[in-house]
């Protein structure tokens, strides 16, 4: 497994997958492990994927500081792998929670930045509101699936402040935008590659300055694509519309009938459109 040392001396890993030019690309979760991101659908038959295990996840190493598990000192560890692999500017993707990673990589480091992808994007690094409207009307989307009538009765009652481990486990079927064999498997993986201690630093007090996020994203140069699923609870189209407002040269595209994660539900269209952005 190929590693480098961050800036503290945590020694980080990353795997890699295919060939042709790189692309660093971040998990989210917050702080979960990068495998159940996989090759991102076959986008590794047109990119060499860099895919980064942050520190405390996967095949990394915790450090002695857990305050380092904070999203924006997180943005040397991004540094510290670009400057390992000897790329003057990089293509960037990131996951969910991982976008908010992203765009503070993209804040301190405009210059390094060549391409931005974020895949159904976190917004709270920019202090996007999304309302509980918002996504019950992304919800009721899926009024006629077989599961649907106790999922909703699981997100109503996460709405109202009543969520359970029960209640979570009942909303799964809403990340997905086939809630089939494949995505059971997925979300079984999920508990066992997170890091609960680093998730809950990773956006805890000092992480995100919304105002100053925005205003060094309104002058970003670099293409940036935002990749939101149709029916995505977590990153409902409607909030994506604000957050293209933010970068001057932002395409915001919207995968018919995927949930949060695209590339498991449509894996031929997820690559093409991303594959078409990063040339």
């Amino acid at each position: 497994m190929p590693s480098f040392s961050a800036y503290d001396g945590t020694e980080l890993s990353y795997h890699v997958h295919g060939d042709g030019p790189p692309l660093i690309c971040l998990p989210g979760g917050p702080m979960q492990a990068s495998a159940y991101l996989g090759d991102l659908g076959g986008l590794s038959a047109h990119r060499r994927l860099i895919v980064l295990d942050l520190r405390g996840t996967g095949e990394s190493d915790a450090p002695q500081d857990t305050a380092s598990y904070r999203c924006d000192r997180l943005v040397d560890d991004v540094e510290a792998l670009r400057e390992h692999l000897g790329l003057g500017r990089v293509d960037l993707l990131a996951h969910s929670a991982g976008t908010n990673l992203a765009v503070r990589y993209a804040e301190r480091h405009p210059e390094r930045v060549a391409k931005l992808a974020l895949i159904t994007p976190s917004v709270i690094a920019l202090g996007i509101p999304v309302t509980g409207e918002v996504r019950r009307g992304t919800a009721l989307l899926r009024r006629d699936e077989p599961w649907f009538p106790e999922a909703f009765a699981a997100l109503e009652a996460i709405f109202a402040g009543k969520a359970t481990a029960d209640a979570w486990q009942a909303v799964a079927p809403f990340w997905y935008g086939h809630w089939d064999a494949a995505a059971r498997a997925h979300r079984a993986a999920e508990d066992g590659q997170k890091n609960g201690e680093a998730a809950a630093v990773f956006g805890s007090e000092g992480a995100f300055d919304p105002q100053a996020t925005r205003e060094a994203l309104a002058r970003l140069g670099s293409p940036v694509l935002l990749l939101a699923g149709e029916v995505d609870l977590n990153s409902p189209p409607r909030a994506m519309n604000e957050l293209a407002e933010v970068f001057p040269h932002a395409e915001l595209v919207v995968q018919p009938g995927a949930g949060h994660f695209p590339w498991l539900d449509d894996a031929e269209r997820f690559v093409a459109r991303v594959g078409a952005f990063l040339g």
